[in-house]
């Protein structure tokens, strides 16, 4: 049942995706003329990589402690 219902779920959100006319995006047609398009991206990617370098420190302290108990 608990399999059934993550499917279920799991096509429900992909479903939504399809929903979208992907031809109609006003708001990344008008970021990508003025050029701010390339402002969104490179600060979407500066936080990600922000994140990836958090979580590997936080990988390497955790192993760090497991070898010395």
């Amino acid at each position: 049942m608990k399999k059934l219902f993550s499917l279920v779920l799991m096509i429900l959100c992909f479903a939504s995706v399809y929903a979208q006319d992907p031809k109609n995006v006003e708001m990344a047609d008008t970021l990508r003329t003025s050029g701010k398009i390339y402002v969104v991206v490179t600060t979407i990617a500066i936080v990600f990589a922000g994140l990836a370098i958090y979580l590997f420190s936080i990988d390497r302290r955790l192993k760090k402690i497991e070898k010395e108990n």
